[in-house]
């Protein structure tokens, strides 16, 4: 425990802060040497006071239907459970915002969003919001995977200096890991059953047996909802893109954010210093269709800003009002 514990204080209180620091460093270096600098920074100043700016409302716009299908899954979810009505789901994925900026992998979701279920059930659910999660992870390994094989040449030929045994291996253990991860998802409550029987475990079954009555119906369901809320995503992207003048296609804009995507779902983060791991790697990653890096990085930062502290700041609010144990086992 004592080793595991040091780990811990030395990612958490050396490695981490450092990481962040060479990032931030290498971000500014690259940024100051850019190409046309100067003229990219007028047009992105410019984009404010024109009619450009309606791309920016627009991405503003499009955040709440982003949380707005997170709040139409999670309700999906947990109705088998306890109904809920869609103004408490939503309310429940903004608080689950608010705890998740502090927190690894924003695993801090998981206890927002339980405070607006009853005493009884909110361990119950959790199983259930992970699930959802996985839907979404699914989403985003099946088109970072493919946008890797549809960009692998170019990838090659760039300063990125990529070797292709390297992205062959990565190709070929994220297929395995798809496979795998949407064998599991579709056949979870069989494997619920299997579990059960399992001696030593029945006592806590209570937290998963919610996984049962999950179908194929609900599954496809799930899964539908990821791929819209992926597409907003990949939309909020295009149109910062533009508004910074971040001169790419959509096909271009398209697959390389979704290789984006990929890369940060993989790689441990805690969400108020992922902006600059994001902005690194969507820099590096697009820099083989543009050498307007400083558009990227504002883009990318306007993304994380709308998408996840301005949703934490109003989930913030939520919490305050709510009442965590009140008469009857309610949530508010």
């Amino acid at each position: 425990m004592k080793l595991h514990k040091n780990i811990k204080n030395f990612l958490n209180y050396f490695l981490g802060p450092l990481l962040f620091i060479w990032l931030s460093y290498s971000i500014f270096n690259q940024v100051k040497h850019q190409p046309n600098l100067e003229e990219s920074w007028i047009r992105i100043k410019e984009s404010f006071g024109g009619p450009m700016i309606f791309w920016f409302f627009s991405v503003i716009l499009l955040m709440f239907v982003n949380w707005s299908l997170e709040a139409v899954k999670w309700k999906l979810l947990v109705q088998h459970i306890q109904p809920v009505s869609f103004i408490k789901s939503f309310r429940a994925v903004l608080s689950g915002v608010s705890f998740s900026v502090t927190t690894p992998n924003r695993v801090g979701e998981y206890l927002g969003r339980v405070l607006y279920m009853n005493e009884g059930n909110r361990l119950r659910v959790i199983s259930l919001t992970i699930l959802g999660s996985i839907s979404q992870l699914i989403i985003t390994l099946f088109f970072g995977f493919t946008g890797l094989l549809i960009l692998k040449s170019r990838l090659i030929q760039t300063e990125l200096h990529l070797s292709p045994t390297w992205i062959n291996i990565v190709l070929t253990g994220g297929i395995a890991t798809l496979l795998f991860l949407t064998l599991f998802y579709f056949r979870i409550a069989w494997l619920v059953k299997w579990i059960e029987k399992l001696p030593r475990i029945s006592r806590f079954t209570y937290l998963i047996n919610g996984l049962e009555k999950v179908n194929a119906a609900l599954l496809v369901k799930l899964l539908s909802v990821s791929m819209i809320r992926y597409l907003v995503f990949v939309i909020q992207y295009y149109l910062l893109f533009r508004f910074f003048a971040v001169e790419v296609t959509w096909w271009q804009g398209f697959w390389v954010t979704a290789v984006v995507f990929f890369i940060m779902s993989v790689l441990p983060t805690v969400a108020l210093f992922e902006i600059v791991q994001k902005v690194y790697v969507a820099r590096e990653m697009f820099s083989i269709f543009t050498l307007n890096t400083l558009g990227v990085g504002f883009a990318t930062t306007t993304i994380w800003f709308i998408n996840l502290v301005v949703p934490a700041a109003i989930g913030s609010l939520l919490i305050v009002s709510l009442k965590i144990f009140k008469k009857g086992n309610e949530a508010n």
